[in-house]
This record gives C-alpha cells, sequence and structure tokens, in this order.
C-alpha cells in the first residue's frame, strides 16, 4: 500500500472523527442551553409525536391481546423463542378441550346410560366444542390482528427509527456548522464553514423530506389498522355466539332429561334395610331448586334470537338487551303477546318482540 492510499484513509478516518466529536460537542451544549437548536415545524414536530405515540400503543395493543389469547407467560415466551428461530410454534390444547376430554372419559366410565354419565358426556362434547370455537378465535385473531401489527412494528416502524435517527445526526450536523460559521474569526474559514453549511443544510433538507413521507405514511397504517381491528372484534363475536349456542343447546339437552330421571337406582344403591334407606334417597330427588320450579313459568318451545337493539329494562320482570347479543325465547301463558319472556344464563324477564330477530 502506497504512502498517497495511507494518508487519504488516514484522512477519512480522522474526518469521521471530527464529524462525531462536533456532533457530541453541539448536543452537550443545547442540553447544557449554551448553543442553538434547530427546531422542526409544528406539522412535521406533529408528525414525529403522532408516530412515537403508533410506535407505543402498538407495543402495548400486541403484547396485551397476546396475553388475552395465551395467558400462560412460560407458552408466550416458548413462542417468542420459536419465532426468533423461525420455527412454526406448537400447537396446543385449549383447556376447555382438556376438560371436555376429562368430562366424556368420566362420563363413559360411570355408564353413558346412567343420568349422571349421560349428563358428562354432554358436557364434555360441549366443552370440546367451546375450545374448538377458542381454537379459531385465536387463530383468526392471530392472523387478522396481532400479525399487521407485528408486521408494522418490525417493518415500517424500524425504517421510520432509522430515518428520524439519521434526520437527527443531520440536525446536529447542521447546528454544528452554524456554530462554526459564528465562531469563524479569518476569511478562510468564514468561507469554509459556509460552504460546510451549505452542504449541511441540504443533506438535512433531503433527510426531512424523506423522514415526513415517512411519517405521513402513519395515516395509511391506521386506517389498515383500524381494518384489523374490525376482524378482531367479527371474530370475538363469532366466537361468543358459538359459545353461547353450545351452552344453550347444552342447557336444552340436560333440562330435557332432567325432569324424566329415575332415582329408584340411586336409592336402590344406597340400601333396602329399615328406614334408613328412605332418609338417606329422600334429599337426593329433589335435585333441581324446588324455587325455580315453583316460580319458573311453563315455556313452548325455546328459540334462539338476535336483539336487533339496546333495551333498558323498566323493572325487574323485565330483561335488558344489548344490540346484536343472542339470547334464547319462549311464549307464556297469559303474557301480552307483545312481550316474549327470555334467558340470558341464569337471567330471566320479558322483552318487547319488536326489538328481536327470531332465529330459525
Amino acid at each position: 500500500m502506497d504512502i498517497n492510499s495511507l494518508n487519504a484513509k488516514f484522512k477519512k478516518v480522522a474526518g469521521g472523527a471530527s464529524t462525531v466529536f462536533n456532533r457530541a460537542v453541539q448536543f452537550t451544549e443545547e442540553k447544557l442551553g449554551t448553543a442553538e437548536k434547530t427546531e422542526l415545524d409544528a406539522h412535521f414536530e406533529n408528525l414525529m409525536q403522532r408516530s412515537d405515540k403508533t410506535k407505543h400503543w402498538s407495543e402495548q395493543l400486541l403484547k396485551n391481546t397476546d396475553a388475552v389469547l395465551n395467558p400462560n407467560p412460560n407458552h408466550r415466551m416458548e413462542d417468542m423463542l420459536y419465532e426468533k428461530l423461525d420455527k412454526k410454534k406448537k400447537e396446543r390444547v385449549t383447556q376447555f378441550e382438556v376438560l371436555g376430554n376429562i368430562m366424556v372419559e368420566a362420563g363413559n366410565d360411570f355408564g353413558p346410560g346412567t343420568a349422571y354419565g349421560n349428563a358428562l358426556v354432554k358436557c364434555g362434547q360441549a366443552q370440546i366444542q367451546i375450545g374448538n370455537a377458542e381454537r379459531d378465535f385465536i387463530t383468526a385473531t392471530s392472523n387478522n390482528f396481532l400479525q399487521p401489527l407485528s408486521n408494522f412494528l418490525e417493518g415500517d416502524m424500524k425504517t421510520i427509527l432509522k430515518e428520524k435517527k439519521i434526520l437527527e445526526t443531520k440536525r446536529l450536523d447542521l447546528d454544528a456548522c452554524k456554530s462554526r460559521l459564528r465562531k469563524a474569526k479569518s476569511a478562510t474559514s468564514t468561507q469554509q464553514a459556509e460552504v460546510d453549511l451549505r452542504v449541511a443544510q441540504s443533506e438535512f433538507d433531503r433527510q426531512s423530506e424523506i423522514t415526513k413521507i415517512l411519517l405521513e405514511g402513519i395515516n395509511s397504517t391506521h386506517t389498515h389498522h383500524l381494518r384489523c381491528l374490525n376482524d378482531f372484534i367479527e371474530a370475538q363475536t363469532t366466537y361468543f355466539a358459538q359459545c353461547q349456542q353450545y351452552v344453550a343447546d347444552l342447557q336444552r339437552q340436560l333440562g330435557s332429561t332432567s325432569g324424566n330421571l329415575d332415582f329408584s337406582s340411586l336409592s336402590a344403591g344406597l340400601g333396602n334395610n329399615n328406614s334408613s334407606g328412605s332418609s338417606l334417597a329422600s334429599p337426593v330427588v329433589p335435585s333441581a331448586p324446588p324455587s325455580i320450579e315453583v316460580t319458573a313459568p311453563t315455556p313452548t318451545e325455546k328459540r334462539q334470537a338476535k336483539a336487533l337493539y339496546d333495551y333498558d329494562a323498566a323493572d325487574s320482570s323485565e330483561l335488558s338487551l344489548l344490540a346484536d347479543e343472542l339470547i334464547m325465547v319462549y311464549k307464556v301463558r297469559d303474557l301480552d303477546p307483545d312481550w316474549l319472556m327470555a334467558e340470558r344464563g341464569s337471567q330471566r324477564g320479558k322483552v318487547p318482540v319488536t326489538y328481536l330477530k327470531v332465529l330459525e
């Protein structure tokens, strides 16, 4: 390597070190309040703040939605490790499926021909259906909501942060050139400082334009994330509606068999010796709460209905509604034909027919 190459390399290294030093001096003096700082216009500052908010809240949404879908922190860490290694995540069984399989096994062991065994099998099958619905909800939310957020943070947001960092260095270079021009004492140093300032100003303006274009793209990002949010809510609505349907079907199945239970086998199993057998068997018969049997109206066929609008109950005999929710409804003797009796889990009350769409 000749002496000219060495000199060129040395000058390049020395120039780079000088630039870094000048930036450090400028940054320190700005913090101490002894140097002026080029301020961005209000619109640019607003775009910068909006990008910071978008980054912060996208990270929070990603983190907390993931915690809802996968409450086990160890599983989340494991999934994160698989992502880093670019491997496919484990397909896990949901807790509802685990519970459902246990119930089915228990019911088959007790005997599906017995009342308790049959109920366990039916409950287990419903839990498995709920588990499958939960798996579909998790998959849909991961693909349509979490993945776009993650892609934005790993792609566009990293590019924005990189360009913002470059803009800050160009701004420090510009202000350092302004400072040197103010401190120049000779004509030669003043002339060189002016040339450096023009170059720094040009680079700063160019980087400002690049960064501004990227920051203005946040608007389209918000529009895209809004669509993703709607997809999330749609998946959640489908999931809850499926769960309600499965539980309502299960409740009807259990309700249709509870009135036909034969308790003779239970009392026989307790023994036939003197009065002790009957005294032990007697409390088993009223398994359903007597108060419910007395106060509940006699229903005809129950049907599923969708609430068309919100409705606030006027008194305790009515049931409040939320638009688009699914409930079970049925006719009751002596009830005004403009009203139906409705059930939501353990809640019961009358609702106006005009607020409902009865489903087939």
